[in-house]
């Protein structure tokens, strides 16, 4: 396992631990992680101490695997609409639309490969 730190900076994602389950598989990215946080300091019942979250992306190509997990388009479109809702109430600010912005950015680009891969036959299989 390996732990992943980059999230951490306040109260909240101080309490996240993030941990990469797996080692790299074809195409050199792990496909499942956990999150896990503790409750001790904020949460005063006992049955919420520990919480465990599990992310497990696709591995392999469908083709090839089956859906058998999300893709990074999946949790992006999440992120971006949890970021919508914030921008159309109390909570809209600046640093929100700027990352709601670069979250569009990168959606655009995934897909944009994705539509490429689509026109070029080779979506869901493991040819470059």
């Amino acid at each position: 396992m390996r732990e992943i730190t980059s999230h951490k900076l306040n109260g909240l994602n101080e309490a996240l631990k993030v941990m990469a389950v797996d080692g790299p598989g074809p195409g050199g990215a792990s496909h499942q992680y956990v999150i896990e946080y503790d409750n001790k300091k904020f949460g005063p019942d006992p049955e919420s101490m520990r919480q465990q979250q599990h992310v497990n992306f696709q591995n392999g190509p469908i083709a090839e695997s089956y859906v058998n997990g999300a893709s990074i388009e999946a949790y992006i479109a999440i992120c971006i609409d949890r970021l919508e809702g914030f921008q159309s109430g109390e909570y809209k600010c600046r640093e929100n639309a700027i990352a709601l912005t670069h979250l569009e950015d990168a959606m655009h680009w995934l897909q944009h490969r994705t539509r490429q891969r689509l026109a070029r036959g080779v979506e869901g299989t493991s040819a470059k």
